[in-house]
């Protein structure tokens, strides 16, 4: 039976044309059969609705040819909208017609069925997982994130600089990078940050983001870790610590505001407590380095001053408020060769790192830059990095120098967070991994 010239509409849509004949284009998420009605639930990648398709009006071998459809057939239906609140998204259709475009054979059914399946199966056939409802939630709800990200820098006076992938050297060494080949035998990176070139940029701009995938080659297996992963960068000229802080608490709240407002649907399938979102409002509680030393020591943690936050230390720490902490000056030796000192107690950086509640950790790294040409030849020095592929980033210091500063905010970890995951490997359609790297 084929579909008519009824006007195509998304499921999202269908509420706005209840009591219209109207197509909807998809694939069968599910079917139900009772006698001589048949309920096919239909997705279109905006949502799923149930449809009604009765014998009587179909005729005897449309319908037989409806009942025995397999699970996700691709298929166009048409008919009737009409309200019920019984149903998902309060809308039904009852089926006056119907053309199937590919039928799932039998022999070879869809892999992905109602059972338990186990995590490696559900990864390696991750192209057809995210049909998922769940899936479905969490990756709208990284949608809304990216969105509200953009719009916060957007409509706050930050200017979108894109930079480079390829990089001939890192921000941070290179021990964590994926170097690739260059031409004429020269070798690059992929990079782990746009922050370097968002100094330049934020020099002509006075206040840049970039935003784009970052790479990371830590051998590292746990649930915060990606080894390709998109990140929010944003870099502000004249700015201390405290504007870093404060541009960081008020990008976290508009993003949690913005899920709350518009996904809440979404959060509800995840069976995410809002409760918890709802909380996330300034300020944010601030303590410092030697405080949370001493707050860890007190909980068991063996941590000693000097020594950088753990995973563990980081949970410790972010299960004790209803949101997010910051964490500020922490030793110069565990930070980066950018990071400025503070100037009355030279042996901690003007950095800061913010951690999600409920034991999610850290989602923002940032702080205060080194504007001063001396000390930054001596920290590249220290850090036995390559003086000359950071010569254009020495003239940054020698024409026009001021305090400067910004964060980078990893959108894997904040959506994890947001949606409540238990690991991030969830919040990206195809998720890069120490052992993963297919699909």
């Amino acid at each position: 039976m084929t579909a008519s010239s009824a006007p195509r509409v998304r499921i999202a849509e269908a509420r706005a044309h209840i009591g219209q004949t109207v197509e909807i284009a998809g694939w069968l998420y599910n079917l139900r059969k009772s006698g001589k009605i048949v309920f096919p639930i239909v997705r279109d990648g905006s949502g799923i609705i149930q449809c009604v398709g009765a014998k009587a009006d179909l005729g005897d071998e449309p319908f037989e040819s409806l009942k025995r459809l397999t699970q996700e057939s691709s298929l166009i239906v048409r008919g009737v909208l009409r309200a019920d609140e019984r149903a998902v998204g309060g809308v039904e259709l009852d089926v006056h017609g119907f053309s199937i475009v590919q039928r799932v054979s039998e022999e070879a059914p869809y892999p992905i069925t109602p059972k338990e399946h186990g995590i490696e199966f559900l990864m390696d056939h991750r192209h057809l997982w995210l049909r998922s409802l769940r899936q479905h939630a969490v990756l709208r709800v990284r949608h809304e994130v990216i969105r509200a990200v953009r719009d916060y820098f957007d409509s706050n006076g930050f200017t979108l600089v894109d930079t480079p992938v390829f990089t001939p050297a890192a921000c941070e060494g290179t021990t964590t990078l994926f170097e690739v080949d260059y031409f004429d035998d020269e070798k690059a990176y992929l990079t782990q940050s746009g922050q370097l070139y968002n100094e330049a940029t934020a020099m002509a701009f006075g206040k840049v983001y970039c935003f784009g995938p970052t790479f990371r080659a830590e051998k590292s297996k746990t649930r915060r870790h990606l080894t390709e992963f998109w990140m929010v960068e944003p870099e502000m000229a004249y700015a201390t610590l405290d504007d870093v802080k404060q541009v960081a608490e008020e990008m976290v709240v508009f993003v949690v505001r913005r899920v709350l407002e518009n996904r809440r649907a979404d959060l509800a399938v995840l069976e995410r407590d809002v409760a918890r979102l709802e909380a996330v409002l300034p300020p944010f509680p601030k303590i410092s380095y030697d405080e949370a030393v001493a707050i860890l020591q007190s909980k068991g943690s063996t941590i000693e001053w000097g020594g950088d936050l753990g995973g563990g230390d980081e949970t410790i720490l972010s299960e004790m408020y209803d949101r997010p902490v910051m964490v500020d000056r922490y030793p110069s030796a565990v930070k980066a060769f950018y990071m400025q000192p503070d100037p009355e107690r030279p042996e901690v950086a003007l950095g800061v790192d913010v951690l999600a509640p409920e034991g999610y950790g850290e989602i923002i790294g940032g702080g205060q830059r080194v504007h001063d040409l001396a000390l930054l030849e001596q920290r590249i020095a220290a850090h036995e990095l390559p003086r000359e592929a950071f010569e254009w980033y020495l003239d940054l210091r020698r024409y026009g120098t001021v305090p400067h500063g910004g964060f980078g905010m990893g959108i894997e970890r904040c959506v994890s967070w947001i949606c409540g995951l238990e690991h991030v490997r969830e919040t990206i359609a195809f998720p890069r991994m120490l052992y993963r790297l297919r699909p």
